[in-house]
């Protein structure tokens, strides 16, 4: 089975570049509910990975709710503060949609499209997210 979600949006924050290459992170089962990991990516850089409950992720794509957890991977560097820590903040939510505060300095963002929800521009890039055969796979 293979579950994307992604964000259709044209503000959509992404990585400077459309990925091209890809990293089997783990297995799906490996992540527990709104907590997030490290992704150390070969190019030197991190990506911070979570597993969202269905029931929490309202499907950007169709407004529906989906029947399986959903995987959600921003830069783990907070744009305020340099510091690679957002795989350590808070999952929550704002608008329906799934954030996770920096531990740091408690900004918010969402785990959709990695806008921070105080609307400054200081805003995380997204990395696509698929789960294939019960991999996670991150694509960079």
């Amino acid at each position: 089975m293979t579950s994307t979600l992604t964000s259709t949006a044209a503000s959509t924050p992404t990585p400077a570049s459309t990925p091209t290459r890809h990293l089997t992170v783990c297995r799906a089962d490996d992540l527990e509910d709104n907590l997030g990991v490290a992704v150390l990516l070969p190019d030197g850089s991190q990506a911070a990975l979570f597993r969202i409950p269905a029931d929490d992720v309202d499907d950007a794509a169709n407004g529906d709710y989906t029947d399986e957890p959903v995987f959600l991977a921003v830069s783990n560097t907070d744009p305020y503060t340099g510091a690679a820590v957002i795989s350590r903040g808070i999952v929550g939510e704002h608008d329906g949609h799934p954030t996770v505060a920096s531990p740091l300095l408690k900004q918010s963002f969402s785990l959709i499209d990695g806008t921070s929800t105080a609307g400054d521009g200081r805003d995380l890039p997204v990395y696509p997210v698929e789960t294939v055969d019960g991999d996670v796979i991150l694509h960079y």
